[in-house]
């Protein structure tokens, strides 16, 4: 069975980063852009198919002092976000990263949520290691039929302002 598994545990690469004090440093702007909710994730996905997409995904734009005071120019004109994997087998070889272009404004403390968001591309697709299934039905370098991946994303954009967040 031709098929990759992909985890995505809580989008663990944007909400581990969310508890970072670096984070937070004042040097880089005063808004955070925060994935606080996903929906419809495909946790198993076949190289028949593709390109893949969440269903639903939430990005909210947090200001770094809760307590201070905002203002319009922290708004956030996202532009785009970048996929990456890593694996979670014995394997070493992942697809290339993808950073896809995409547009929106988000106010401070506020949120936008993006539907069919794509993660796993046609050309991801063609690349190792997911070729191999798709050629060899295994991943030569593993030996296995199955590929574990984890997947992280992150959101870029410039504040009204015209600090990158």
């Amino acid at each position: 069975m031709k098929r990759i598994v992909l985890l995505l545990p809580l989008i663990a690469l944007a909400l581990a980063a969310g508890g970072c004090n670096e984070r937070t440093d004042r040097r880089e702007g005063s808004v955070l852009l925060s994935i606080s909710e996903f929906d419809g994730l495909p946790t198993g996905v076949s190289v028949s198919g593709g390109p893949f997409s969440i269903e639903e995904i939430t990005v909210r734009n947090i200001p770094k002092d809760p307590n201070g005071i905002t203002s319009d120019l922290q708004s956030v004109e996202i532009r785009s976000y970048e996929v990456r994997f890593t694996r979670r087998d014995t394997g070493t070889r992942v697809p290339p990263p993808s950073v896809q272009a995409i547009f929106s404004l988000v106010e401070p403390n506020g949120q936008v949520v993006f539907e069919g968001l794509p993660f796993l591309t046609a050309d991801q697709l063609l690349s190792q290691p997911l070729r191999d299934l798709r050629d060899f039905g295994m991943d030569q370098e593993t030996g296995t039929q199955v590929i574990v991946l984890d997947v992280s994303i992150r959101f870029f954009g410039r504040t009204l302002a015209g600090d990158d967040v």
